[in-house]
């Protein structure tokens, strides 16, 4: 690919130590048509919108750093602190890893799975409105079904920057007819909830951004969340810690989690929400960590 043209934000970040550079990539390696995401070894490329401008994300991994680069089509209202936030906490580097690890490492069950993989964090979407559209999409479906109505549902939306498709923003979902979303496979309630979620991020009942810049307390964000039809407790948690890096997410309803929670306790059985929820709860406020644990189990 030639270099793209246009105006560009960039910023350099040091990575601590551990930060795992393969789950980073393998999480937006997802989608093996590779659309809208292109991952390399070092390397990640992504179509996004930014305030409401389609965008390439050029992400470069290299010892001990690395470099941003955020072409657009236009001259963006963004300042270069800005940019250099978000990439911060797209990269997860503001989650209190080191803090979780000192406190839970002496575990009898958890420590030695922090000892084996240090410095895991919660892989970010670029938005938390794509975190939450991803939620919705990805209900009581598979994973793979769900990789297959996102790239439907990106293709539907039409917005492009170079050779990438955009995750489209609440402006180009609330322009698809519900008939659009339903023939490209989504349910009519899943398609209704996507459509009232764009409604509302564009009327201001649904400020994600804002929310996402002021780090707004995560119980006023899922009370917000749960009260959009569609929208259940697994969806808002699932969107607060992908879409806000919410450290204490409990997760109690997600089969992996719970599956892993059997394999770490040895339990012949799954354990059921409540007993998860149990067990989880003495790890507040870092729940989301353990779950990610769980989730590697």
């Amino acid at each position: 690919m030639t270099a793209p043209a246009g105006p560009c934000l960039g910023c350099q970040l040091p990575l601590p130590q551990h930060f795992r550079q393969a789950d980073f990539l393998a999480f937006h390696a997802r989608d093996p048509h590779r659309l809208a995401e292109r991952v390399g070894p070092d390397s990640l490329d992504k179509g996004m919108m930014w305030k409401g401008l389609p965008a390439r994300l050029a992400l470069r991994f290299s010892a001990g750093g690395v470099a941003l680069q955020l072409w657009l089509d236009d001259v963006p209202d963004t300042t270069v602190p800005e940019f250099h936030e978000w990439a911060r906490r797209f990269l997860g580097l503001d989650q209190p890893v080191a803090a979780f690890e000192a406190a839970w490492r002496a575990h009898p069950q958890l420590g030695p799975r922090i000892a084996a993989c240090p410095g895991l964090r919660i892989p970010q979407a670029a938005t938390p409105f794509e975190a939450l559209i991803w939620a919705v999409t990805g209900q009581q479906i598979s994973l793979a079904a769900a990789i297959t109505l996102r790239k439907r549902l990106i293709e539907a939306c039409g917005r492009t920057r170079d050779d990438l498709a955009c995750f489209p923003d609440a402006s180009a979902v609330i322009g698809l007819p519900l008939a659009r979303l339903t023939d490209a496979g989504f349910s009519r309630r899943k398609a209704e909830t996507l459509v009232s979620i764009a409604a509302r991020v564009l009327d201001g009942d649904l400020p994600l951004d804002n929310w996402w810049a002021r780090r707004a307390p995560a119980e006023s964000v899922r009370e917000a969340l749960l009260a959009i039809p569609g929208v259940g407790p697994w969806t808002a948690d699932y969107t607060l810690l992908r879409g806000f890096g919410h450290a204490d997410a409990s997760l109690q309803g997600d089969v992996a989690v719970r599956r892993g929670l059997q394999t770490l306790i040895g339990h012949a059985d799954k354990p059921t929400v409540a007993d998860t929820a149990d067990w989880l709860h003495r790890f507040a406020p870092w729940r989301t960590f353990v779950a990610a644990h769980l989730w590697r189990l």
